[in-house]
């Protein structure tokens, strides 16, 4: 697990205690926020955005993610998560297998209103998530498929 530092800790939990403030969650009422920290430093924040047809809402996680993303980022030492519950929750399935394509290793820490504060590995919550290795070569017409974390797009190589 990378180390990240107390300070830096302290700047996510406020950014994404901050964020959910501006959650947009008129359905369930549970604003969440979230902020990444990028192995540049870079911290980049997210609310929850539900929408009247529940499949099209976002969690804060994957907007935080998405969000760290489109600013060029590529690999996510941290996340923290805020909830406003008195025990701290953690991300949702989909929001810990779309970290692992940016974090397999990332730190991951929830808090809400009590004072318990949860840290986490993402292996822990995520032990086997599904990944470039598990894509298999009959769907890319005989090429695997090589995606590495620091290319925005995948490249297609032709067994020989």
């Amino acid at each position: 697990m990378p180390r990240v530092a107390d300070s830096d800790l302290a700047r996510l939990k406020r950014r994404a205690r901050l964020a959910a403030a501006r959650a947009y969650a008129p359905y369930s009422g549970f604003a969440v926020g979230a902020a990444v920290l990028t192995d540049a430093g870079q911290i980049f924040a997210g609310v929850n955005v539900e929408n009247a047809s529940y499949g099209l809402s976002m969690c804060a996680e994957r907007n935080a993610i998405h969000q760290a993303i489109a600013h060029g980022a590529r690999c996510i030492a941290a996340i923290v998560v805020y909830t406003p519950t008195s025990e701290p929750t953690p991300p949702c399935g989909a929001c810990r297998q779309v970290l692992s394509e940016f974090g397999s290793d990332a730190l991951v820490v929830c808090f809400g209103q009590g004072v318990k504060v949860r840290h986490y590995r993402l292996a822990d919550l995520l032990p086997e998530p599904f990944g470039s290795a598990n894509l298999d070569t009959h769907r890319t017409g005989g090429a695997k498929l090589l995606v590495h974390p620091r290319q925005q797009r995948p490249t297609r190589r032709r067994r020989t």
